[in-house]
This record gives structure tokens, C-alpha cells and sequence, in this order.
């Protein structure tokens, strides 16, 4: 299955699909879910990164639960914008995932999504290192998401 822009992915959709925005980390993958008017992503999980057969069932059980149509999928571009040896990593496992999924795709800009969501957490919320630790992967995610939605309403 190709990628999409993301503003084509969003007019794809069958009313009321949700989007899944999801931060691929080397060790953990945050996932968040827009509502079903694309206004509004929201932390939703975080799960291990492992083999692609098995990130790929849970992302499509989640996606059938929660009635996802499409995934936008963090890329991390180099700070001067160029695509590097990571965002084309990022690239090929979406591909793979978006084919295992059976559902489209669309890269968005990730860049220091995880920072300024460390940021925030330290300073708004204040906590420790170990309970940001719990929560900054499904919230970089619904960061990136959130922007994603922003940019293409």
C-alpha cells in the first residue's frame, strides 16, 4: 500500500474513523487516537517495539476496536528538514506496517516531539523522571498527531 499525504488520507476516510498517530521509539511505540471528527488526538498507549508481526496485530486490534481508518506515523527528520538515515527507516517500516495493518498511511514531522513533551511534563506537571517515563511515549505521540491534525484541517 503506497503512503499518502495526509490531507488525502484524511478525505479517504469513512465518516466517523478515527486516525492512530503513532511515535515509533527504538524501544517503545506511543500510539494516540484522534476523535472521530479529527479535531483532537489523545494519548493511548504505548507498546513494546518487537518484530513487525506482532507490533502490526496490535496496532490492527487496536484499530478495529477503536474504528482507526488510517495511521500517521512519526518521522524524524533531520533538524535542517533532509530525510537521513532515520527518517528513511522510518519510511520502509511504515510501508511494512500499512501492508501488515491493511490500513493507509501517512508520515508526519516528528521532529523534538519527545523533547518538548519532556519539557512540558517537567514543567507543568512536574514529575519525576520515572512517571514521565510512563506516559512521554503515547504523549509524543498524540503531540505529533495533534500537529498532524492541526496543519491539515
Amino acid at each position: 500500500m503506497p503512503l499518502f499525504n495526509l490531507r488525502d488520507l484524511r478525505i479517504a476516510l469513512a465518516r466517523n474513523q478515527r486516525l492512530i498517530g503513532i511515535d515509533p521509539g527504538s524501544k517503545i511505540i506511543g500510539l494516540a487516537l484522534s476523535d472521530v471528527t479529527l479535531m483532537l488526538a489523545s494519548p493511548y498507549s504505548a507498546i513494546p517495539r518487537g518484530k513487525l508481526l506482532a507490533v502490526s496485530a496490535e496496532i490492527a486490534r487496536i484499530a478495529a476496536k477503536e474504528g482507526v481508518g488510517g495511521l500517521v506515523v512519526g518521522l524524524p527528520l533531520s533538524m535542517d528538514g533532509t530525510h537521513g538515515p532515520a527518517a528513511q527507516a522510518a519510511t520502509d517500516w511504515t510501508l511494512a506496517l500499512s501492508k501488515a495493518t491493511n490500513l493507509p498511511a501517512a508520515l508526519w514531522d516528528e521532529r523534538l516531539s519527545s523533547a518538548a513533551v519532556n519539557r512540558m511534563l517537567i514543567s507543568e506537571a512536574d514529575m519525576t523522571r520515572g512517571k514521565r517515563a510512563q506516559v512521554v511515549d503515547r504523549a509524543a505521540a498524540a503531540y505529533m498527531l495533534q500537529g498532524a491534525l492541526d496543519a491539515t484541517r
